[in-house]
């Protein structure tokens, strides 16, 4: 997969205004740039462009973006859906910040005006969430890459970057999938991207909230066990599951497919059964 393209410092060691210790990655070619931690924190990667592209272009309304970092799916989704409208919600105060930079850069003048970050934490109560302006039923889409690997596993020395990567605990995950829900409105869409293993936490919380979920296995290789699941579900749907055809990145051969180059490069995508 092609990684995003790097500016590089001036001579006095500052991109732009952003200080040295980010850099300013251009994805798509260029079409949206993102201020980023330079050697620490979380980077954006594959997740955030594949969540991105699970959302048909034609994607409109009030979006919300749960535990958006940088910016990078919701940058992305901005790209492919050009009538959706996002809030990027974000706890920790760097990366909400590097996300505010990124939006003040003349290269992401075209996508500004329908972007906006929320500093607040996904699983604060009600009350909490609506004095920073999220409100239940208010959005059209949910789109989150939530934290999703379980607490003792191979961690990151890096706090920022764990911190982004780590659930606490098991409930934790159900606790994001119903403040999801919560922020939808009535037939409103969750499009999520998760590990194989945290399904059965998301059906759970899923359960008598959001129904139609179709979910796509995400390989690196046809011949290998999915590395990710994308996840939709409507609120108040009662439609059964759906699994859909998978999605491989590289072929047998290890060339890039199709699929991940669309990916890579945010060239349209066919996904039949994903909305």
């Amino acid at each position: 997969m092609n990684s995003p393209a790097e500016a590089g410092p001036d001579a006095a060691g500052e991109t732009a205004g952003i200080p040295s210790e980010t850099t300013i990655d251009a994805f798509y070619a260029g079409r949206f740039h993102l201020v980023q931690p330079k050697g620490r924190g979380f980077r954006a990667g594959l997740d955030a462009l594949l969540l991105s592209a699970s959302l048909l272009p034609t994607r409109r309304g009030r979006g919300v973006d749960l535990g958006s970092g940088a910016g990078a799916a919701s940058f992305a989704a901005a790209v492919r859906c050009p009538e959706l409208a996002l809030t990027l919600v974000e706890r920790d105060p760097e990366m909400a910040g590097l996300a505010r930079r990124s939006l003040a850069l003349a290269e992401n003048a075209a996508l500004a005006a329908r972007l906006n970050v929320i500093e607040a934490d996904v699983l604060s109560r009600r009350p909490a969430r609506e004095a920073a302006g999220l409100f239940d039923g208010a959005f059209t889409t949910v789109l989150t890459n939530p934290p999703f690997y379980p607490l003792g596993s191979r961690g990151s020395p890096d706090p920022l970057r764990q911190a982004a990567r780590t659930i606490p605990d098991r409930a934790f995950l159900g606790g994001w999938v119903c403040t999801a829900a919560a922020l939808l409105e009535e037939g409103g869409l969750l499009a999520m991207i998760a590990r194989p293993d945290s399904l059965p936490d998301i059906l759970e919380a899923s359960r008598n909230r959001l129904g139609d979920i179709r979910i796509l296995p995400v390989h690196s290789h046809p011949d290998r066990r999915a590395i990710r699941i994308l996840v939709q579900a409507r609120k108040g749907s009662r439609a059964v599951l759906s699994l859909l055809p998978p999605a491989a990145l590289l072929g047998a051969n290890g060339v890039e497919t199709a699929f991940g180059q669309a990916i890579s490069i945010g060239a349209a995508i066919d996904l039949p059964g994903l909305w």
